[in-house]
């Protein structure tokens, strides 16, 4: 047997208990990258594969008291945040993340559910690209979530066709812009680095069915900021390993298609 110990990934995010997304899909691949999680639950969902029921935020204090005791009883080499549903608890996890400033952080933005115990959604969202944002060695965020966001007003126009540079402007190390399109027809995953530096993959032409296509790649990142990988190696990396995590699906119930988390 082998004594190695694997690197240990703390992930903040929502508990789904269809496992299509968040906590404990994310658990699942990244056990499979190799990983062990570490997870603390911000919000409780109450969702199958045809969609939301309802949700139920955990309280800012909760949410701490599970990361603190896990960070001060175990080494943790790589934070994830996933889609946070309160301001105050993202205000936590910021602060979380600063006390654990050493530690890299990948940051995986998603739209919030549209739902009506979300009372302050906005506020969440800004308080997200002013106290995360600057925090993070990678960003990594859907293409049209961030041309929403400018046509919004959330970033300021003067960054022109091109809000990832925004985020760069805003404190964060590189950023990770999913299906960004080149020219018509052709759309990549396009990684954006200090002093100019860019990098691009090609995005599958035909989307992946469901809503969390892109998760298994968001996890590959954190493991190789993990182990110790510059953010440019370890998006290179992740794509070649999260091909194989990102291919096979499964229709469980009657709704999503769902991934097949494994290996094999």
């Amino acid at each position: 047997m082998s004594n190695s110990i694997p690197p240990s990934l703390l992930i903040f995010a929502p508990f789904d208990p269809s496992g299509a997304g968040h906590l404990p899909a994310d658990a699942m691949t990244l056990s499979a990258l190799g990983a062990h999680p570490l997870s603390v639950a911000t919000a409780i969902y109450v969702q199958d594969t045809m969609g939301m029921e309802n949700l139920e935020p955990l309280s800012p204090e909760l949410v701490d008291d599970q990361a603190r005791c896990l960070l001060e009883d175990m080494t943790v080499q790589a934070i994830k945040v996933g889609p946070i549903c309160e301001l105050e608890t993202l205000q936590m996890v910021a602060q979380i993340a600063a006390d654990y400033s050493q530690l890299p952080l990948l940051l995986q933005l998603e739209a919030l559910p549209n739902h009506p115990a979300l009372q302050e959604a906005d506020d969440t969202l800004a308080a997200t690209l002013e106290l995360l944002v600057p925090q993070a060695d990678i960003v990594m965020v859907p293409h049209r979530l961030l041309a929403h966001w400018q046509s919004e007003g959330y970033m300021p126009r003067q960054t022109g066709d091109d809000p990832a540079r925004w985020l760069l402007s805003g404190g964060a190390d590189w950023a990770l812009v999913l299906d960004a399109p080149l020219r018509p027809g052709h759309n990549a995953h396009v990684l954006y680095g200090p002093e100019q530096a860019m990098a691009n993959w090609p995005a599958a032409n035909k989307p992946a069915p469901g809503p969390h296509a892109h998760s298994p790649l968001a996890c590959a990142i954190a493991v190789g900021l993990a182990q110790g990988l510059t953010p440019q190696v370890a998006v290179e990396q992740a794509m070649k390993q999260a091909a194989p995590l990102s291919e096979r699906w499964f229709q469980p119930g009657m709704g999503h298609k769902i991934l097949m988390r494994t290996t094999t």
